[in-house]
């Protein structure tokens, strides 16, 4: 019989070094993200305050 040769795979626990991939990956992902929102919002802040400088906005409401 055949079948009784055929070893089976035996079900292992969860892979530490898969883990420790999945979690760096997930980290640099994150981080990329958080760091593209962080520049978008230096810009803005930069455009606004280059539009300040030049006159083209203002802050204070004028009252008519």
């Amino acid at each position: 019989m055949a079948a009784q040769r055929i070893g089976h795979v035996a079900n292992k626990g969860p892979s530490v070094f898969k883990a420790i991939v999945l979690g760096m990956s997930f980290g640099v992902m994150a981080g990329g993200l958080w760091k593209m929102h962080h520049r978008n919002n230096q810009r803005r802040t930069k455009e606004f305050y280059d539009m300040l400088e030049k006159d083209e906005i203002s802050v204070v409401v004028v009252e008519e």
